[in-house]
Formats: C-alpha cells, structure tokens, sequence
C-alpha cells in the first residue's frame, strides 16, 4: 500500500467552505438525489465535533448565512452529489430563500449524538412520495449508509477506522516519522503534480483574502508601519492568515485541505512552501517536504483524531510544517525534528477548538509562526527536552502524550463548549 497516496486520495482535497457543514451539504445532497417530489423535512444528526465546528461559519455563496443548518438544507435542494466537497459552488437567491423558509417553518433540524465519537453524519430526508437516509463517517466523504424508503442501497461495515477504505490510518499509526520522510522523499510525477495544485490553489485563496480587512491584513498593516519586521514570520503569516479569513468568510474559492481540513491545508502547504522559497530551497525539496507535512498532519491526528478539543491546526499542521521546514535543509535527522515537535507542541498544546469561525485566523497565525521558530531553534540544536511537562523521549511520544491529554484529559472539554455555544443562541 502506497501510504502517501492514500492520504492525499482520502484527506488532501479541494474543499469550497469550512468541510464540516459541506460534508453535511454532501450528505443531504446524496440523500436528496433518491427522493422524488418536493423536500418537506431534513433532519440532520451529527457528533459534537461537527456540530461545534460549523455551529459559526460562514457558508459560501449564501449571503453570509451561516451554520451547518443552513449548508446541510442547501445541499438537499441543489442536490449535485457529485460536487463532492465543492457543493456549494453555485447556490441561487431561490435555493437561498427555500432553504431559510424550512428552517423558519420547522422542517429542517440539527442535533448532535454525544454517543458519536468520530466524524459523523447522518441525513434524512422526506417527500410526500419517499424518504432517504444518508450517513458518511470517519472522513468527509466516506458514504457508509444509503437507504431509500427503509431500503439499503448502499451499506458498509463500520467496525473501526480501519474499515472502509481506511486501512491506511491503521497502518500509519504504527509507523515511524523516519518512514514519513523516506515516503515523501518517493514520491511520483502524479503526486508532485497534485501538491503543486494545492499550492497553487492556496497562494490564490490567500490572494483573494488579503483583500480583506481581517487577519491577515491587519498583520500587514503592522509590517507597513514598522511594528513587525518585514522577514519570513511576518510573509508566512500574512499567507496563511488571509486565507483562512477568505475560507472563514465564505468566499467563493477553493482551498486544497490537509487532514480534511481546509485550515490545516492552508497551514500545512503554505508555510513550508514560503519558508523554502525564502531560503531558496530547490522546488523538489520544497514539493517533498509538503508532502511529509501532509503525512504528519495525518499521523497526528490518527492519535488525537479528526475533530478533537484541541485544535488541529495548531498542533496536527503545525507540527508537519514545522518537521517540513527541517525536512527541507536536514532531511531525515531525527535529532532536529524531535526538537522541532517538542518546541510546537510545547509552546500550542493547549489550544482549544472552538469551532470554526473567523478568529481561525488567528489560530492560523500563531501556529505559523510557532511551526517556523520551533522548526529553527531545531535547526540550531535547541529545543525542549523529555525533562519537561508532557514532552516524551522522540517526538513519537511527545504526540502520544499529547494524545493522551487530549482523548482522555479534555473528555468533558467539547461538551462545556457547546454548552456554552448554545446558551448563546438562547440569550
């Protein structure tokens, strides 16, 4: 099995909008597609990580609606299942009015199932002549579940990740970060071709979002007038800032995402891209060491999951970017690249998730520059060591600790979160 192929096939995709309330417009969009008349009821149900992450964000192409409501209802009338993660690409005033006036009327409800653990969501849907029923699990686009009238069309066994078509994770979660690089270091025409897509697709997005007058732009404004210095921090984070503010904000661009994430996508491609054209690091370089950061960022989060409480982009893409830039001019010692995951995840292991929103931004940001100090103090033999709080020997077990707090310590942290999101809309 070609591990880096499996990953980008299954994490490393264009994604339109935040890909939590458009794996739930996908879903509802597949569910929509079997029914025939007109949409009376949706009914949504998903784990708390999904629910805590599209609760804010902005849904493209609507206006500046926002929620997982609003993108889950907008996917059963547009009803194009084939636009995968891109579902929401054209969204017309009409969908727009139909999809508020059932979500006014009652007819289309969200709730969340605390019994779910991993990435969930499951869709119904009903017309006066039939019903469907739509579940995807485990990543953003694994259908598990299609049923029509009570009739299974479609049924996949889910007895754990490793099913499915996720065969992968399993084996990545007893790898080594040495194979990682050995992996990144192999890679075919196919795939450098498919990662420089992401880079391109990222820079434009992240064009598209200086524009703006959020994160990004204000962290440039700061270089303008000599607050920041003008070096490869401040570049770096001007990049990733302003698209994750264009993302976070609904415009109608695409980001190529990392670990399903489009932030973490942003994260994990464009720090390293900058860092290694900064320091004129030679292009096959540069492509190989995306590569790994997209590897890292997955066998992060296969020990701390998809959606933890603590934040991915923090800590699953900052993590790869930071190995990624010592990648770049040390390739595979071991010594620098412990270094660098212990000074990350030391310095932003306990950022939380608050789901996604424009204040992402921020997050983006500081992982960022995080990623690219942690990665150069490593460079120059400095870093935290196994005597200090949570920090393990090798930089594998500085992430199975991190794990460990962040499954086992933060159980109850999602749940006080939420209930802090919907004492909110009741106020």
């Amino acid at each position: 099995m070609n591990i880096l192929k499996e990953v980008l096939k299954h994490e490393v995709f264009p994604a339109l909008g935040c890909t939590e309330p458009i794996a739930i417009a996908y879903a509802a969009s597949i569910a929509a597609k079997e029914i025939e008349g007109e949409i009376e009821e949706i009914y949504i149900t998903v784990d708390p990580g999904v629910y805590k992450n599209g609760f804010a964000v902005t849904v493209p192409n609507t206006g500046g609606e926002k929620g997982n409501l609003i993108a889950g209802v907008l996917g059963a009338l547009i009803k194009k299942p084939e636009l995968k993660m891109e579902i929401l690409q054209k969204v017309s005033d009409e969908e727009i009015r139909h999809a508020k006036a059932l979500i006014q009327a009652g007819k289309a409800k969200i709730s969340y199932d605390n019994s779910k653990t991993d990435l969930y969501v499951e869709v119904f849907v009903k017309s006066e002549k039939s019903s469907a029923r739509a579940v995807i699990q485990n990543t953003h686009t694994n259908l598990v579940v299609l049923e029509k009238d009570s009739q299974f069309l479609v049924k996949k066994e889910q007895k754990d990740k490793s099913s499915a078509g996720h065969e992968y994770r399993t084996i990545l979660l007893e790898m080594q970060i040495s194979e990682l690089i050995e992996i990144a270091q192999q890679i075919d025409d196919e795939d450098y071709d498919y990662i420089k897509s992401g880079i391109d697709m990222n820079l434009e997005i992240s064009k598209a979002g200086q524009k703006l007058h959020k994160v990004g732009y204000y962290i440039y404004k700061l270089v303008q007038r000599g607050l920041i210095l003008d070096d490869t921090f401040s570049s770096s984070k001007i990049l990733t800032a302003s698209a994750a503010d264009a993302r976070m904000a609904g415009l109608n661009f695409p980001v190529m995402s990392s670990g399903g994430s489009g932030n973490q996508g942003i994260v994990a491609i464009l720090v390293p891209y900058n860092v290694g054209k900064f320091f004129k690091i030679k292009e096959r370089r540069i492509v190989e060491s995306i590569a790994l950061s997209h590897l890292i960022n997955s066998y992060v989060k296969c020990f701390t999951g998809d959606l933890s409480p603590i934040c991915g982009c923090a800590i699953a893409a900052g993590v790869g970017a930071a190995i990624a830039i010592v990648f770049q001019q040390y390739s595979n010692d071991m010594e620098k690249i412990t270094l660098a995951v212990n000074n990350l995840i030391s310095d932003l292991g306990g950022m939380l998730c608050d789901g996604a929103k424009g204040g992402c931004a921020l997050k983006v940001a500081s992982s960022t520059n995080s990623a690219i100090r942690s990665a150069y103090m490593a460079l120059n033999n400095y870093g935290i060591s196994e005597a200090e709080g949570f920090v393990g020997k090798s930089a594998e077990d500085t992430i199975c600790n991190l794990s460990k707090i962040s499954i086992l310590g933060m159980a109850e942290v999602d749940d006080t979160i939420l209930g802090i999101m919907r004492d909110k809309t009741l106020s």
